[in-house]
Parts: C-alpha cells; sequence; structure tokens
C-alpha cells in the first residue's frame, strides 16, 4: 500500500503541474469561497445542437452539471467551505445527526430521527448495517462539457484505508457515462471489529438530438462486511477506569471473535420516457408544451447474513451451530406514466406502479408448541399514482401521491411542498408528508439459528403511519430555521421481551420485535448560522428534540449542538487557500439505543443512560487549484475528558486518532 501512496501523490503532483501548463483547457471556477445558499435547478432538455461549437476557454465548472434522481441539478464545486469539512467522512455526507461506533464505517447511532418514507414499499431490515448502502435516490447522473475525474482519499484505523473514485464524460453533448467505486477497509482498534464495503456504480443518460427521447440508467452492486465482537465484556474494569496497560485497546476483552454480518445487493434501474406530442421552443429554448410516455423498472437482489462459528449464549439457546442465517429480497419495480407539460399551467404525471416483491428464507421452522413460522413472504403490488410540479414567479409547487389498490403491504404516500424564493439569499418551504406501509421484512418474518430470534407477525403487525409537516426558513442575513412536527402510529421496534426474565450473559437473548399501539408526537427544531468577523468564523449548527409519548420507545436526545471555530485564508501569495479550526460536538445525556449484531438493528433499551460528554476535533484543511486536502485530529481531547464515551451500550466511540486524505478533482 505505501508504494500505491507514492505513485498516487506523485501521480497528483504531475498532474497539478499539467493542469497550470496545459493551455488547451481552461476551467474557470465562478464559485466564491464564501458559503452560500445551494445553486439549484430543474434539469430542463438541452437546446438543439448549433452548427458552431463553443469555445473551449469559454468553459466553466457551471459546465459540469450533477443532476439528482429527483433532477434538481447543481454544479461541481471545487471551493473549500466548512460545509466540505463536515461532509469529508466515510458517508461523504453531513452527519450531524448520527454518533459513529469506534471503527471508521461500523454503523452509527441516531442522534435525531426523520421518518418521512421515499417510497411506500417495506425493506429488507438490518437498518444498522445500511447506512452505506445507495438506494436508487442516492445515484447522482452528470452532463460534463470535458472527461471530470472525482477522488476522495482518507485514511482508516489501522490497515486500510478509504477511497471513492469517480469518472464521468460525455460522448457527445446528448449521452453522459460515469463509474465510480468507493473501497474501504479498516482494521479498527478493538479486536474481532474489521470493517470492509465496496460500492459500484455506472450511470448513462441520454437525450435525442430532437428532445423526444430521454433515458438514465444505472447499476449498482454493493457489500458491507464487518465482523462483529459484541461489544466489551469487562468496560468498567478495562475501559471507563482508564488503565494506561488497556489503552492499548487490542488488550480489551471483547464478547466475541468468530463473528460477522453481511449485506449485499446488486440492483439495475432503466426510467426513460417518449414525448408523444411536442410544440416548438420559442427563442430562449424553453419548451411549451409536451405529452410524454414514461416507463421506470428496477430490479434488485439483496440478502442480509450473520455468521457465528461458535455460537454465544448472549443471543440465547442454540439450534444448530454454526450460526448461518440468511434473509433473502428480491423485488422488481415497474412503471408506466404519462405526463403533461405546460408552460404556464405545469407538470402533471399519472402513473400506474407494480411491485413484485420475494422475501424468503431457505427452511420453514416449528416451535416447540408446533406452531409453524413460515419461509416465504412474496406477492404483488399495484398501485395509481399522480406528481405535480409548477413555478409561478418565486413560488414552487410540488406534489406526488400514490394509493395502493392491491397487495398487503403498502397503504398510500402523500408528498406535498411549497416554497417561495424572496430572492437569492432567502427563502420559505413548507412540506408536508403522510404514508403508510407494513414495517421492514425483518419485523413480520425472520428465522435463526438461535432459538428466540424465530418469529412471523403477518397476521398481528398492522401498517405504520407516519405523518408530518415542516416549515424552514433559509437566509443568509439570519441563517436556517427549520421546525418539524411528526405524528406516528404503529410504530415498530426492536426490544427485550418483558414477559421473559433476562439473565446473567444472556442479555439480547429475549430481544423481538413490537409495536406501539398508542401514538408518538415528535418535535425537532433545527438551527445553523455562521458568524463572521475578518478572516475568523463561528458555524454553529443547534437541534432540539422532544417527544411526548405513553412508552418510552423512541428515545433521542432533547439537545445536540456543533459549533466550529475556524479561521480561513489565502496564503502564499494566493496558491493556496487555508482553513483551520476547532469543533466541539455535544449531546445531552438519554437512554441511547443498544446494537444488536444477530440483526443488523439498534433496539429500545431503559437501563443505561449515556451521552453528556464533548467530542473535540482539531482540523486543518487546504486548497490547491481543484484540490483539497484534509488533516483532522479528532477526538483530541479523549484522554482527559473522561472514559465514557460510548456510542450505543458497550460500544465505544474512538480514542484520539489523527487522520488525513484529500479530494482532487480534475478534467481532461
Amino acid at each position: 500500500m505505501k508504494y500505491f501512496l507514492i505513485v498516487f501523490f506523485g501521480c497528483l503532483t504531475f498532474s497539478l503541474r499539467a493542469q497550470q501548463e496545459d493551455s488547451t483547457v481552461k476551467v474557470k471556477d465562478s464559485i466564491s469561497q464564501t458559503d452560500s445558499l445551494s445553486i439549484k435547478k430543474k434539469e430542463k432538455p438541452l437546446p438543439k445542437e448549433k452548427p458552431k461549437r463553443d469555445s473551449i476557454n469559454e468553459i466553466t465548472i457551471k459546465n459540469y452539471k450533477i443532476i439528482s434522481f429527483e433532477r434538481d441539478t447543481t454544479f461541481l464545486d471545487t471551493t473549500l467551505t466548512i460545509q466540505k469539512e463536515y461532509k469529508y467522512n466515510y458517508l461523504r455526507r453531513d452527519d450531524f445527526e448520527l454518533m459513529p461506533f469506534s471503527n471508521i464505517g461500523q454503523t452509527y447511532n441516531s442522534l435525531g430521527m426523520d421518518f418521512d418514507r421515499a417510497t411506500m414499499y417495506p425493506n429488507l431490515g438490518a437498518k444498522a448495517k445500511h447506512f452505506n448502502y445507495w438506494e436508487v435516490e442516492d445515484i447522482p447522473y452528470y452532463n460534463v462539457a470535458t472527461p471530470m475525474t472525482d477522488i476522495l482519499f482518507k485514511t482508516t484505523l489501522e490497515q486500510g484505508q478509504l477511497l471513492d473514485a469517480m469518472l464521468t464524460f460525455n460522448t457527445s453533448r446528448r449521452l453522459n457515462f460515469s463509474i465510480g467505486y468507493k473501497g474501504h477497509r479498516s482494521l479498527g482498534k478493538y479486536n474481532s471489529n474489521q470493517i470492509r464495503s465496496g460500492n459500484f456504480t455506472t450511470t448513462t443518460n441520454y437525450q435525442s438530438r430532437n428532445g423526444r427521447y430521454t433515458l438514465r440508467a444505472h447499476i449498482a452492486a454493493q457489500d458491507i462486511k464487518s465482523q462483529e465482537n459484541g461489544g466489551l465484556l469487562e468496560k468498567e474494569l478495562q475501559f471507563e477506569a482508564g488503565d494506561p496497560e488497556f489503552r492499548d485497546r487490542p488488550k480489551v476483552d471483547v464478547r466475541f471473535d468468530d463473528a460477522d454480518n453481511v449485506v449485499l445487493g446488486k440492483r439495475y434501474y432503466l426510467e426513460h420516457a417518449y414525448k408523444l406530442i411536442r410544440r416548438n421552443r420559442d427563442s430562449s429554448y424553453v419548451e411549451k408544451t409536451s405529452l410524454s410516455l414514461g416507463h421506470t423498472f428496477g430490479y434488485e437482489t439483496k440478502y442480509y447474513q450473520f455468521l457465528h462459528t461458535s455460537g454465544d449464549a448472549y443471543f440465547g439457546d442454540l439450534i444448530l451451530t454454526p450460526v448461518n442465517d440468511k434473509a433473502n429480497l428480491k423485488t422488481a419495480y415497474n412503471q408506466l406514466s404519462l405526463e403533461f407539460y405546460n408552460r404556464t399551467l405545469g407538470r402533471l404525471q399519472g402513473n400506474v406502479n407494480i411491485f413484485h416483491y420475494n422475501y424468503f428464507f431457505n427452511s420453514v421452522f416449528f416451535t416447540e408448541s408446533g406452531q409453524e413460522i413460515g419461509s416465504r413472504l412474496n406477492g404483488t403490488e399495484l398501485a395509481l399514482g399522480a406528481d405535480y410540479e409548477k413555478t409561478i414567479g418565486g413560488f414552487e409547487l410540488e406534489g406526488a401521491f400514490r394509493y395502493n389498490l392491491s397487495g398487503e403491504l403498502s397503504g398510500n404516500i402523500l408528498d406535498a411542498s411549497a416554497g417561495y424564493r424572496f430572492n437569492d439569499k432567502n427563502r420559505f418551504k413548507v412540506h408536508l408528508h403522510s404514508s403508510s406501509r407494513m414495517p421492514d421484512f425483518n419485523f413480520l418474518l425472520y428465522q435463526s439459528e438461535y432459538l428466540n430470534y424465530n418469529w412471523q407477525n403477518t397476521a398481528s403487525f398492522k401498517k405504520e403511519r407516519v405523518n408530518s409537516l415542516e416549515a424552514s426558513f433559509d437566509s443568509e442575513l439570519i441563517g436556517s430555521l427549520s421546525a418539524k412536527y411528526t405524528n406516528l402510529d404503529n410504530y415498530a421496534y426492536f426490544a427485550a421481551d418483558p414477559l421473559l426474565e433476562v439473565t446473567e450473559g444472556a442479555e439480547q437473548a429475549t430481544i423481538r420485535p413490537f409495536q406501539e399501539d398508542k401514538g408518538i408526537s415528535y418535535i425537532k427544531l433545527k438551527y445553523t448560522k455562521e458568524f463572521r468577523l475578518g478572516k475568523f468564523a463561528l458555524n454553529n449548527t443547534v437541534m432540539y428534540q422532544t417527544v411526548s409519548q405513553e412508552s418510552d420507545v423512541l428515545n433521542l436526545p432533547q439537545l445536540v449542538t456543533r459549533n466550529s471555530l475556524y479561521f480561513s485564508s489565502d496564503v502564499f501569495k494566493k496558491a493556496m487557500y487555508l482553513q483551520t479550526g476547532i469543533t466541539l460536538k455535544y449531546f445531552s445525556k438519554y437512554t441511547m439505543n443498544g446494537y444488536n449484531p444477530v440483526l443488523g438493528e439498534f433496539f429500545v433499551q431503559d437501563t443505561e443512560e449515556l451521552g453528556g460528554f464533548p467530542l473535540l476535533d482539531f482540523f486543518i484543511n487546504a486548497r490547491i487549484q481543484q484540490t483539497r486536502i484534509f488533516l483532522k485530529a479528532e477526538h483530541f481531547n479523549s484522554s482527559f475528558s473522561g472514559y465514557n464515551f460510548y456510542a450505543a451500550p458497550n460500544y465505544p466511540y474512538r480514542d484520539f486518532v489523527i487522520r488525513f486524505g484529500l479530494v482532487w478533482n480534475f478534467f481532461s
């Protein structure tokens, strides 16, 4: 690996020099170093190609477009801001509402929740292992003037690294391809805690010369493999006491050393449309009216597997050893749509959705009383839907609705939003969400070699209902403020069975799925504001949460805050942009959810309150042309603020560690 790094940084230096000397490609970065509201616009059909070719010297950073699943378009941003610091992590997104475990990529406990659903169908389950699993809505598409590469490299913990590389190019103005791979390995500081993952994606999007036919598609192959050690065995003596002998973390005893779990998935996705009726564009290349026929297809196979060579009484009595639990899910999705667009009336789409699922195990289980637990849930769901979108001056209206006609899993889903953009610096938005569907498949049916981890709840569990209302206001002067109210009915969760006695050494033997039949109300307030004085800045994010419930099944910290004090300036005659500072993150004490490695899920516990400790990071970041360099001393206060920093009961957060890496964009 050291030879790879030498070659990599050598190539980096050579490429940076080549970019300075090469006068055939000039990319102008038109985005300033200061933070601003996100630059977004809906993707529009490309105008008809002109015989005259644009000059290569007129290419700017705005010619490198990133198109989201919702068809919002942003431009490649090579600046260095505090938001880039927050997103420079394993997930490549802001993890403010997450609490990481000790190893990179292990899992995350939730400090805040968002119950809005992207689809109306249940998932496989094992949600604790899906933070790095890219769903259909997470895959971006591209449109670039010249080939563009994005590379992220970051060190991990002991014998590993994180490398995320993506190449995208247009063969013409109307056809784009991209290919990317995110590979990760980290041995970790504790025994039997190695994490490996791989995310391969390839995308394409196309528009015909006359603008009638459009297509976008992707293929994704992903796997997350984790060694599971069950947490610390003697946490009071070997961790919390701060004994210097056990600060060498491999000396700390863990519960077991022969368990693993795996998530593996493959997906094929295609979305295309043809305009049956199309009126000519006006002089500004804006289409006036069209009628389109569309089709969306998705096929995905996925499984979750838990392997335990010797088994352990910690999870209860065993049926067979070695343990090899495997839950499989195959889904096929088809949508036929008819879309009418008018420049005055807006965009209206009607659609028919067909969803086929097959969730299965490889055996049938009979309990001691002779009750049969099936091996399969399969069927077909049929739903009707409609989407609407319209912009009127500064007003932006969007709505989407799906209603299930047949099938047992889903009910309906409604999303509606209205926003008003006062100007480029001020925006207000209101969003409404309502949905009902069955809980994930592992709540309904599960089989395991552990006796108590076998259940079938298809007859007793009801559909979960989520209703939420959110209002947000973004202002460059005042900051960003959001308030969200969520009401939950039939909330499904995992917890220890209160009717069974928990014996010492078998604390997770009675974990089972439950459903709360009383309503839960959840309020979340979040405020973000940065204050600047010369070259110094203080960036603040504060979140307040309150939950009203009869039973304590939804547990969250009341207060979460993150504050970054940093200095930024051009140095070395503006050859480098430097950013350095300290970040404090803190959340109040609460009954933090426990982690169960058999299910790959978090569960509700009421015996231990955790939190209330500071996390301090020191960072030095720099930007040289299109390269951003990151150096961070993570949790540098770990040795003097007390050894009580847990991410879940028996699972500590990481000790002080120095990590570095870079994000590099280059253009051909």
